[in-house]
């Protein structure tokens, strides 16, 4: 049980993939809504595998329930819900738009469902979100151009960053690079899912894209090279602590990089990725982190700081949400 200091701490969210999110009660509802019956402990079930290939299947069938604007409006509404009991103030959330594409769904009118669900929940809940547009790395570099031509055209409209996800085996960041420069010359930030599956030179390759956080960084220990390289630009490092275990790219708990890389200077923060379908919330990474591996309450609000320095909010959101957690301290 995450202790009343974590739950209390003001935390932020970097990343967290929406449909990743779903509760297997909302894809029951989501089912129901489309003529097809099904019942909870099959919705449960789609969340059981035993590795990564197996977490993205799940990840696929699970977005073939999500089929029209009122469907993802609904499932924003009820993240920044689950957000607001974390007391997560902020969060940036990919929406993976590379499977909305190849689904042929209409993106525009899914982006509007996305928006409205954004709104009511920022109203009912007060948490801040921003998008993030993920292409598939796998489909290959012309689909991710389609994912960033449409992040371009709804910069305006709270979509603050592009990423690549998937499987790092079989598409390298190399790939993409074309499509980088050109989310960069529209004015999107960069991510890129690294060093998840894949070894250090994924993560080199993901930093030769201009990204400027990196998702997982799991095998970045393997090369001392790299970890000098991120601790001396401080990228932000995205830890995902239950999500490493359940995919099996991090074989136990004790394995788990994060506590030498917090030693070491890199700027760690901590997240969910897919926190319906990893059975795991934000309050319960940082008390993971707390258990495991020995980090105080003062090292956990540094995690939380290291998280809104890292947002792509406006220096001016980023100073108040900061402000925030300073207050938060006085008061504990």
């Amino acid at each position: 049980m995450p202790s009343d200091f974590i739950r209390a701490l003001p935390k932020a969210e970097l990343h967290l993939h929406l449909e990743g999110s779903v509760a297997p009660q909302t894809l029951v509802e989501l089912r129901q809504r489309h003529g097809k019956q099904s019942t909870v402990a099959e919705a449960e079930a789609l969340y059981q595998y035993r590795d990564f290939s197996g977490f993205l299947m799940a990840f696929k069938t699970l977005t073939d329930d999500l089929q029209t604007p009122d469907d993802y409006e609904l499932i924003t509404y009820r993240l920044m819900e689950q957000l607001k009991s974390e007391n997560v103030l902020h969060a940036e959330v990919y929406v993976s738009v590379g499977v909305c594409l190849w689904r042929k769904l209409d993106c525009e009118a899914i982006f509007e469902g996305l928006e409205h669900g954004r709104e009511r929940g920022e109203e009912d809940f007060g948490v801040s979100l921003l998008w993030i547009f993920d292409a598939v790395r796998q489909f290959g570099a012309e689909p991710a151009q389609n994912v960033f031509e449409l992040a371009a055209k709804f910069r305006d409209r709270n979509v603050v960053a592009v990423g690549i996800g998937g499987d790092e085996q079989k598409a390298p960041p190399e790939l993409f690079r074309d499509q980088y420069v050109y989310a960069k010359d529209q004015g999107l930030r960069l991510t890129a899912h690294a060093g998840e599956s894949a070894g250090p030179e994924s993560i080199w390759g993901a930093l030769n894209l201009g990204a400027e956080r990196i998702g997982h960084g799991l095998t970045a220990y393997q090369d001392q090279e790299l970890i000098e390289e991120l601790a001396q630009r401080q990228v932000p490092i995205e830890i995902c602590l239950t999500s490493n275990l359940r995919t099996a790219c991090c074989a136990k708990i004790a394995d788990h990089p994060v506590r030498k890389y917090f030693d070491q200077g890199l700027m760690v923060t901590l997240n969910t990725d897919d926190p319906s379908m990893f059975g795991t919330t934000l309050n319960r990474e940082y008390e993971l982190a707390q258990t495991e591996f020995s980090f105080t309450d003062e090292h956990l609000r540094e995690l939380a700081r290291n998280a809104f320095e890292a947002s792509f909010l406006p220096a001016e959101k980023k100073l108040k949400f900061l402000n925030l957690l300073d207050s938060a301290a006085i008061r504990a």
